[in-house]
């Protein structure tokens, strides 16, 4: 039997409140290409000015965020430069945290290729959830990775307010597992924008059928 790649199956009720947010609009954005290696995305392709006037939009909308909140986030550079927007804006008590786990999803061979790359693979992804074609990091494999963070953030934390700021296909997949979906259907729910953040909620049932 196939051990399922989402870590909130073995959860109960959450004693935590969590957000996704993605990253603001980026220069690899910009310029249409896919950044996805680390080599290339902590290093550079960070915020956009769009993306920083996308953040302060977003933010001035959102006063439910208390100082306290913990505010997870990928160390890819246009993640940590959101992060620490979030940070600043809301005046929050701690650093922003990084945890490679919150990661771009790895996209193998169409690295720095046009992002007009994504439509085939989502389409192999609905046919199979461990796909790896042409070196692309599978759908379960990203699963497994990002809702291991909720799970270390339930057992570490109680009724605190949890922002994830990453990156599209993670959080996709994210979104994904608090629908208790398969990875292979994360594509059904609707896409989050640049600088969108979005609650999340553990749906109380499966909805994998």
């Amino acid at each position: 039997m196939t051990v399922s790649a989402n870590r909130l199956l073995s959860l109960g009720p959450l004693v935590n409140r969590y957000h996704a947010l993605r990253h603001g609009h980026s220069r690899a954005n910009q310029q249409g290409i896919i950044v996805s290696d680390p080599a290339n995305g902590c290093r550079g392709f960070g915020l956009s000015a769009l993306g920083r006037a996308q953040l302060r939009e977003t933010l001035d909308a959102c006063d439910w965020l208390p100082p306290d909140t913990i505010i997870i986030s990928s160390d890819f550079t246009r993640a940590r430069e959101t992060a620490e927007m979030v940070c600043s804006w809301i005046g929050c008590d701690l650093l922003p945290q990084l945890d490679e786990r919150l990661r771009e999803r790895f996209f193998g061979v169409f690295e720095l290729a046009a992002d007009s790359a994504y439509a085939d693979i989502w389409q192999a992804d609905a046919r199979d959830p461990e796909q790896e074609t042409h070196g692309v990091e599978s759908p379960n494999a990203v699963m497994r990775r990002v809702t291991e963070v909720v799970a270390e953030c339930e057992h570490d934390h109680r009724d605190r307010d949890i922002l994830l700021i990453s990156h599209g296909d993670a959080l996709q997949i994210l979104q994904a597992a608090f629908h208790r979906l398969d990875a292979s259907r994360h594509r059904e729910l609707p896409h989050l924008q640049t600088a969108e953040i979005r609650g999340l909620s553990l749906t109380s049932e499966s909805s994998s059928d």
